[in-house]
């Protein structure tokens, strides 16, 4: 009898247990709707270069997968990527341009800009804020989204604690007697110092379901997970590049076109599971976006703004 009542007890805590995981998932898979508001402000329109700051050591292997990332985004050779590619993925976006009736958003074009190589450290190890901005500022400031990408072993104020990476405006010098705002981003290479937190899935998480990492498309779990954050923060830069444009909740930590989709990279996706992403044959990476060189990525769902749901590729 005894031996009948565990059985009964244990049966229903299973199943419990099951309605909790089935609920949690259709939670996910639902994409809880996501309305953005636009507040009016500019999008990045026209012909926009992307420059590149380094500070720190990074190998040139390490480099060539930021750039092919960029290069990418709007290759000429897209008609020839495999698909799903980098530059569908990032089409998407123009879905913002399209709701604001700007009918300069067809003239949105990328291309990798300079690259600025700080490998002496010239502001230390420990960087503020400030000192990216000011490290953004070295690069051209007019028509132009400059990234500063800081290697594994420099710390930066909030970097693991609050931020995996981050973008704003600054003004920059005047030019032709006028002063205008530059865009900046800075990420981190987190391998050393938070990759659970910053280059998940590619390394297991610190906190909340634990599952087994998945293998990095470019074989460097740091910048893998840097292309993830690099990615994402461009979504964010686009859409909302002076803090005026598209995003949801307040202004000073706000859920923009693709931090709004943590976690989300395919189909299927819920907390600790990435999706059912595209696993290549060959070496067993996960991805779902083809890139230049045959380069493979795995990159951050963004919101459709008509569908107020995160969309992924695959």
């Amino acid at each position: 009898m005894a031996s009948l009542n565990i059985t009964m007890i244990f049966n229903l805590f299973l199943t419990i247990s099951l309605l909790h995981l089935i609920a949690a998932r259709k939670l996910t898979e639902s994409d809880q709707l996501l309305k953005f508001q636009y507040h009016k402000g500019p999008l990045l329109t026209g012909k926009i270069s992307i420059n590149l700051i380094w500070y720190g050591k990074f190998k040139p292997s390490q480099r060539a997968i930021i750039t092919d990332f960029i290069t990418s985004l709007s290759s000429p050779k897209q008609t020839t990527t495999s698909q799903p590619s980098v530059a569908t993925w990032w089409k998407s976006t123009e879905k913002y341009y399209h709701l604001t009736n700007n009918k300069k958003s067809a003239n949105l074009a990328l291309s990798l800009g300079s690259q600025i190589l700080d490998e002496n450290y010239s502001l230390g190890k420990s960087l503020t804020t400030n000192q990216i901005i000011k490290l953004a500022s070295k690069g051209q400031q007019l028509n132009a989204i400059n990234i500063v990408l800081t290697a594994a072993d420099v710390a930066v104020d909030g970097f693991c604690s609050s931020r995996c990476g981050t973008h704003g405006s600054s003004y920059g010098a005047r030019v032709n007697g006028k002063q205008h705002k530059f865009a900046y981003i800075w990420v981190g290479n987190s391998e050393t110092q938070c990759a659970g937190q910053c280059a998940w899935p590619f390394h297991q998480p610190i906190y909340g379901p634990q599952s087994s990492p998945l293998v990095a498309p470019n074989n460097d779990v740091g910048l893998d997970g840097m292309i993830i954050n690099v990615a994402s923060l461009l979504a964010g830069t686009v859409t909302n590049p002076f803090g005026n444009g598209y995003y949801q909740g307040p202004k000073e930590a706000p859920l923009e076109a693709s931090s709004a989709c943590t976690g989300v990279y395919a189909k299927g996706a819920y907390p600790g599971y990435a999706g059912d992403v595209l696993v290549d044959k060959t070496s067993g990476a996960s991805y779902n976006a083809n890139g230049v060189n045959g380069r493979k990525y795995l990159l951050p769902a963004i919101v459709d703004p008509k569908t107020s749901a995160c969309s992924t590729l695959v």
